[in-house]
């Protein structure tokens, strides 16, 4: 029989709050933190649809790190319906659980965590919603908050990175995605392109940029010239195939170092047969086990922030 002994680690041993490394992290022990609602005090049926079914706030005072909806697709190439993320990755987390049995997390034991509402957008306007993001989340990081971001589309990345560099400086970034985001203009629009308008605005630190996952077909064969020519690391789906990704992020986090980082997560990185939700699906992507081995491998980070993007339910009936 298994044993949790045999592996060096008693439950209790595992059970501490994680070791998580935020730039303001407050001293917990004389706070009264929030912790999601219990399955044992309320059916996960019933209550507010939170994210993690944690305590709304009204604002990022007082918090580590919140939760934050973006729900937009003003900036979809293909399948439009992201604006329908955040309300839909809510309603599914009300599944998770306080502890991560595997890894010993016990984030709510250690950080005052929140969620604290979707950003006011303007569907008619792009540029509109980008500035009201901007100003946003430069009043959620003010005084240290990690947000959390829950879009929406890919867009929503690039102001959130004018918030975060505006206070911390260029940033480190983990983007994980099918696609390199770098085009310079589509339809002679300045589309599709968040971290190409990033590198603009020298809102990262180039040569601590690892893009993990892309794939599929290009418009040309020099697709990520611009990347390699300003010191992204890249690493193609294909050579992702068949093999753990923990050994790629120990290699990433020595990399990123102790400098501030910034993680972008679009859910086409997975594979579609995983994650069929999303307006741009690619075959040949990254399994469910690797995705969690790439956020895990993130741990121990200097994270100032993060984002989950390009979730569109209208694509996933199963939830």
């Amino acid at each position: 029989m298994f044993s949790l002994r045999k592996c060096g680690l008693t439950v209790a041993a595992r059970m501490q709050p994680a070791n998580l490394h935020f730039p303001n992290i407050r001293n917990y022990a004389a706070r009264k933190l929030n912790v999601p609602l219990s399955g044992m005090a309320m059916a996960r049926s019933g209550g507010i649809a939170s994210m993690m079914r944690l305590p709304i706030a009204s604002s990022a005072d007082g918090l580590d790190a919140c939760f934050v909806g973006v729900p937009i697709d003003t900036g979809v190439s293909n399948r439009p319906g992201t604006r329908f993320g955040p309300r839909e990755i809510r309603t599914q987390s009300v599944l998770v659980r306080e502890c991560n049995i595997a890894t010993g997390a016990a984030p709510y034991q250690s950080l005052m965590v929140a969620d604290v509402g979707d950003v006011w957008v303007n569907l008619y306007n792009l540029p509109d919603t980008c500035r009201s993001i901007k100003e946003n989340f430069a009043k959620i990081i003010k005084n240290g908050c990690v947000p959390i971001a829950a879009g929406g589309d890919h867009t929503i990345t690039y102001p959130i990175l004018q918030a975060v560099a505006a206070k911390y400086g260029p940033v480190g970034l983990v983007h994980v995605d099918a696609h390199g985001d770098c085009s310079d203009t589509m339809l002679g629009e300045k589309h599709g392109s968040p971290f190409r308008r990033a590198v603009d605005e020298g809102l990262l630190d180039t040569k601590r940029v690892v893009q993990i996952g892309l794939r599929g077909s290009g418009y040309s064969v020099n697709d990520f010239k611009f990347q390699l020519d300003n010191g992204f690391q890249i690493v193609p789906a294909e050579e992702c195939w068949h093999k753990s990704l923990t050994p790629l992020m120990h290699e990433v986090r020595q990399q990123m170092g102790d400098r501030p980082v910034y993680i972008s997560f679009d859910i086409d990185a997975l594979d579609p047969a995983f994650a069929p939700g999303t307006g741009t699906p690619e075959i040949g992507g990254l399994t469910s086990i690797q995705g969690l081995e790439v956020v895990r491998g993130c741990a121990g980070m200097n994270i100032v922030g993060a984002d989950l993007v390009e979730v569109s339910p209208p694509y996933d009936t199963t939830g």
